[in-house]
């Protein structure tokens, strides 16, 4: 599984504040931990495509001054969610990693090793992360050169989803786009529920993010919340000491014997088979073992919809007297 480290290059202020960034402001981060803090699913600022726009984030209140037209965007779902809210025009960069849309303009920025000089030549007046810095000195410092630095953290569930892509739509313009963005998933999300047969005896599963050593997502997870919409129960159980994703133990894996193995490291079916011990799993024998596209399992954005899909596709070919 990929950690969010972060490094930060050293940049003279002096050099930089040339640039300058018109319209926008953010205010000093006043919380350097990992405390929980309102986030950016909480917008100050009511009201559709007014200007100015505030949010309360964990590393302080973002003040977006008027409808920003030079965005970088270093989450790969930030990005996602800014295209489609119509919101593309305004973004002028996006990560290493934001592989989608394909007109997305990509670069070689990196959100996992942000660097301030390089983010400041696009000459950005609104910034979005969605990985924690090691240290607040990434916003600080683009605070510093007048640019917002707006922190969208990975979402615990939908409703986060649903709130991160309204405070989107507010600091973009783009309000009603992402309000209707945000119904349309909503009601794809309840089709797809609807077809989900009751089963006196909830199938399960494991969800591995990584291998050599196993990794896993708990059931308290986004990806276990959305799972669970399914009817699906997480062999990992919820998560323990605040661990969200971890090391597994692939014995435990054989002896809870799971329905399904789903795949979202883009490991292949051959090499999951051909585990020790794995080739007596009920999911291997059955065909169950299923891969998802690492992409869209990874993320927290509109495509959650595609994700489901694919894991009811699943569901679907047990029949419904089966249990796990």
């Amino acid at each position: 599984m990929r950690r969010h480290h972060h490094l930060l290059a050293v940049v003279g202020a002096a050099a930089l504040l040339a640039y300058g960034a018109s319209g926008a402001l953010a205010s000093p981060p006043t919380a350097h931990g990992r405390a929980h803090a309102p986030d950016a699913a909480r917008a100050a600022a009511p009201g559709a495509g007014t200007f100015p726009v505030s949010v309360r984030t964990r590393y302080g209140t973002v003040v977006v001054r008027k409808r920003p037209t030079r965005i970088v965007s270093l989450s790969p779902t930030v990005t996602e969610m800014l295209f489609a809210i119509g919101a593309g025009r305004q973004v002028v960069a996006v990560d290493n990693d934001s592989t989608y849309p394909k007109n997305a303009p990509r670069s070689g920025l990196s959100g996992y090793t942000p660097n301030v000089e390089a983010i400041a030549r696009y000459r950005p007046d609104l910034v979005v992360i969605s990985y924690d810095p090691t240290h607040p000195d990434l916003v600080e410092a683009l605070h510093l050169l007048g640019i917002p630095t707006l922190f969208v953290p990975a979402a615990a569930d939908l409703a986060q989803t649903y709130g991160e892509i309204e405070t989107l739509g507010r600091v973009t313009g783009r309000t009603g786009a992402a309000q209707s963005e945000i119904a349309s998933v909503r009601r794809r999300i309840a089709a797809l529920v609807r077809t989900v047969p009751h089963r006196a005896h909830p199938l399960t599963y494991f969800y591995e993010i990584g291998s050599g050593p196993l990794y896993t997502a708990t059931g308290d997870t986004f990806v276990g919340s959305v799972l669970a919409l399914a009817g699906l129960r997480n062999v990992a159980g919820a998560s323990v000491g605040g661990d969200d994703y971890p090391q597994f133990s692939s014995e435990v894996v054989v002896r809870d014997n799971p329905t399904f193995v789903f795949v979202a490291d883009g490991a292949p079916v051959a090499a999951v088979a051909a585990r020790p011990g794995w080739s007596a799993l009920g999911a291997v024998r059955a065909h169950r073992v299923v891969e998802l596209d690492p992409d869209v399992a990874s993320r927290w954005g509109p495509r959650v919809v595609d994700l489901l899909r694919a894991v009811i596709a699943a569901v679907d070919k047990v029949p419904a007297a089966a249990a796990g």
